[in-house]
């Protein structure tokens, strides 16, 4: 099943805003997205919280595809209490790239941006404390990278700190 054009008047407001930095706007199973350029991610964020009233971050996560040039893809989940309506911000980044922190537009970003570093290696820029959230300081690597299995997980930490050879 593919992803079907998303058509109304949210669409051609952001559309109207912000041109060409809309790459998509589509409806797969009647989830709504964007598509957009990374840097008008933190604008758009802003403009849906302030303008259209999708007041809430639920989620952000990401997905890594290393064959790709742009090798992450960064979804934010947003959801309106007013309009009981819930949309994603979708935006793809190079392994290098370090996008902008949405904290400043929705506080809950704080600790969803630093499981994303801890579980990827996205570094979030302007981000007030981007350090790992679920795993320890010393950990080596990011699990959610789809290069590394479970077996080539950091077994240095679970020697060191636990004392056994990785039960993988």
């Amino acid at each position: 099943m593919a992803a079907t054009p998303w058509e109304g008047e949210l669409v051609n407001d952001v559309k109207r805003q912000f041109g060409a930095q809309i790459l998509e706007a589509s409806s797969y199973l009647d989830q709504n997205f964007f598509v957009v350029a990374p840097e008008a991610v933190i604008s758009l964020l802003e403009f849906l919280r302030l303008e259209a009233d999708f007041d809430y971050l639920v989620d952000l996560t990401a997905a890594h595809y290393p064959d790709r040039e742009n090798q992450f893809d960064l979804f934010y989940i947003l959801y309106s209490f007013a309009r009981n309506e819930r949309i994603r911000v979708k935006t793809s980044i190079a392994e290098t790239a370090t996008p902008s922190t949405a904290v400043g537009v929705h506080l809950t970003a704080d600790w969803l941006e630093r499981e994303v570093f801890d579980m990827f290696g996205i570094r979030f820029d302007g981000h007030p404390n981007m350090t790992r959230l679920l795993l320890p300081e010393d950990w080596q690597g990011y699990p959610l990278r789809k290069q590394k299995t479970l077996i080539d997980m950091d077994n240095r930490w679970v020697q060191e700190n636990l004392g056994i050879e990785s039960g993988q």
